[in-house]
């Protein structure tokens, strides 16, 4: 059953032109926390992508075909991050916003010596790709760079006040204020995880490269490069190599997934055992305070083991 941000059912707000708010979808429970912030109790968004389930592997089903034949609006980050998406999405009965692609949007590349790893060992053991999606374009993960926020709140605002636009300044003004917020929250962030930006880290795939580069912290080391299966021997001796050279002080498994490969991956070594990391908020209350929650989760998770050290 998709998630709603109510927990009980609630009627929509009428619009103040008197006409039913927008019906949005959105692809993640990130996307849908941003369209929360602009859109308040005017429209609130339906999530297509079920809880647990992976951004980059999900098969639709006949319902979903449906509600995005019956939305005014797709709110998605694009076919970098959900390619099941792409087909659908264009034969959708209502507009889409790829926010991937909104002007202002900073993306970035995966790490150069993954990506040729990746080229140079795609399947080293049967049955072991280790590759969730594709390492030699754009990382989708750009929403752990909180500075994408801004853009994206000002675009959602805008294709909001198309639908409808007698609620236009309230949306202008939920996106302006979010903005504001997010920024204040990135500044703080950015002051407390100051201290441990020498220390390097250990993670379980390849996610973090948005929020190592916008805090200044080291290349994360990515125990899989993808989250579709587990890493080869390969990696795994490459990944020891990078652990001992590196100095790496702590290693983080990842919410709902098996620590045993992190574990694998430091065992021998001094590295200390973080908490879990969430980076698509899986394990965060829906609603419009996921995001900011996402992202003072995984510097409050980091600055708690490197700070130890």
């Amino acid at each position: 059953m998709r998630q709603l941000f109510a927990a009980t059912a609630l009627l929509a707000t009428t619009s103040a032109a008197g006409a039913a708010p927008p019906q949005v979808l959105a692809d993640t429970p990130v996307a849908a926390s941003l369209v929360a912030l602009v859109s308040g109790d005017l429209a609130r968004p339906e999530i297509l992508l079920p809880a647990g389930s992976s951004a980059h592997h999900y098969q639709m089903r006949p319902s979903d075909a449906a509600a995005l034949q019956s939305a005014d609006l797709l709110v998605w980050f694009g076919p970098e991050l959900t390619p099941w998406l792409s087909k659908a999405a264009s034969a959708g009965g209502g507009a889409d916003l790829e926010l991937l692609h909104v002007t202002g949007t900073r993306l970035r590349g995966y790490d150069p010596d993954e990506a040729a790893d990746d080229q140079n060992h795609p399947q080293d053991d049967a049955g072991d790709d280790h590759d969730g999606h594709d390492h030699a374009g754009t990382d989708p993960h750009a929403w752990l760079n909180p500075a994408n926020a801004g853009p994206w709140l000002a675009a959602i605002a805008a294709r909001l006040s198309e639908l409808d636009p007698g609620n236009a300044g309230t949306y202008s003004a939920n996106a302006e204020a979010a903005a504001g917020a997010l920024a204040r929250m990135d500044a703080e962030i950015a002051r407390e995880l100051a201290p441990v930006r020498g220390q390097s880290f250990v993670v379980l795939h390849d996610a973090y490269g948005y929020f190592t580069d916008h805090y200044e912290l080291p290349p994360a080391i990515a125990v899989s490069l993808g989250d579709a299966a587990g890493p080869s021997a390969a990696r795994l001796t490459e990944v020891r190599s990078r652990i001992a050279q590196s100095g790496a002080a702590c290693a983080f498994p990842e919410q709902a997934q098996n620590s045993k490969l992190i574990r694998t991956a430091i065992d021998g070594s001094d590295v200390s055992l973080g908490k879990p990391l969430d980076p698509s908020g899986t394990a965060l209350a829906v609603g419009p305070g996921l995001y900011e929650d996402l992202i003072r989760t995984i510097a409050r998770t980091l600055l708690e083991c490197l700070s130890a050290r």
